[in-house]
């Protein structure tokens, strides 16, 4: 019954469809006001590779974290404005961000292993842009929201996959889910109720049993520890966290959770409202702190 509930709650909250109205309109509303990125720049070739910088006031250099949006990982339901506002509001807290976009399903080249070298090519592009600004990646975190959060975890875990998906991946020191499960063989069956449509087996090209490789790949909970400070807040999708809450926990990474309103997932990245100002100023009071990379300065 509970699992059912949790299912109703996070479809109402999730699923809108195409041409639907805003699920969230605050968080649309907050969308328009977001501070303009110091720079929009591409870290591929394909029009969808790109990611927004902002940068706080001051010299630096700075903590960054990279952000990345969810939609049940297809175009039709969020792009890269989805999580502006928390960029933005990490921004305002004295922390750079990078917002990136990424091939999702519905785009030419997405799925797997597509989607998945985006995300890992959008955040190893803060090497490139730490040679231009006073971004400190020695104080990198990774930060998403809903599918997003999956695709943090999955980025956080790349330094431990083999092949291209890992190949001298940037390592940050803390990852950040918001609200978004951390294993895509759990989430198979509950995606076709919370998205109204399934999303995992094709996002992947088959089945667990069909595509053994791309779901390890894709199943951060397959490769803890992470080794790093790990967030997990937890709202209408909370249910979808706990298998990877339970096993993170067990693997002896420093786990911090934020349980908020289990009937909410939105408010959660939406400025003003206080669980998404609760959120930021976890996220920025914490992220970094106790981290053995983390800069004393």
């Amino acid at each position: 019954m509970r699992l059912k509930t949790s299912l109703l709650i996070a479809a109402a909250a999730l699923w809108a469809g195409p041409a639907s109205a805003s699920p969230y309109p605050p968080l649309e509303a907050a969308k328009k006001t977001v501070s303009k990125p110091v720079l929009v720049e591409q870290y591929g070739k394909d029009k969808l590779q790109f990611g927004e910088l902002r940068l706080p006031a001051g010299k630096g250099p700075v903590p960054v974290v990279a952000v990345i949006h969810g939609g049940c990982w297809t175009r039709s339901f969020e792009d890269v404005t989805g999580t502006a506002p928390l960029a933005d509001m990490l921004t305002k807290r004295g922390i750079a961000t990078w917002n990136i976009e990424y091939r999702a399903r519905g785009d030419a080249g997405a799925g797997y292993p597509g989607t998945f070298e985006d995300v890992g090519a959008g955040v190893d592009h803060l090497r490139a842009l730490a040679r231009r600004y006073p971004l400190d990646l020695k104080r990198l975190g990774i930060a998403g929201h809903s599918a997003g959060a999956h695709l943090a975890l999955f980025a956080a875990s790349r330094p431990k996959l083999k092949g291209s998906l890992g190949k001298n991946a940037l390592k940050p020191v803390a990852v950040a889910a918001i609200d978004g499960p951390g294993s895509v063989r759990e989430f198979v069956g509950i995606d076709k109720e919370v998205c109204g449509q399934p999303v995992i087996v094709p996002l992947l090209g088959g089945t667990a049993q069909e595509k053994p490789a791309a779901y390890s790949d894709a199943s951060p909970i397959d490769h803890l520890p992470l080794g790093m400070r790990t967030l997990l807040v937890k709202g209408a999708l909370g249910f979808s966290m706990e298998p990877y809450e339970a096993k993170v926990k067990a693997a002896g990474d420093d786990v911090r959770v934020i349980a908020t309103d289990p009937a909410e997932h939105f408010d959660m990245i939406t400025p003003g409202k206080p669980n998404g100002d609760k959120v930021a100023d976890w996220l920025a009071a914490n992220l970094f702190a106790g981290s053995p990379r983390a800069s004393k300065k």
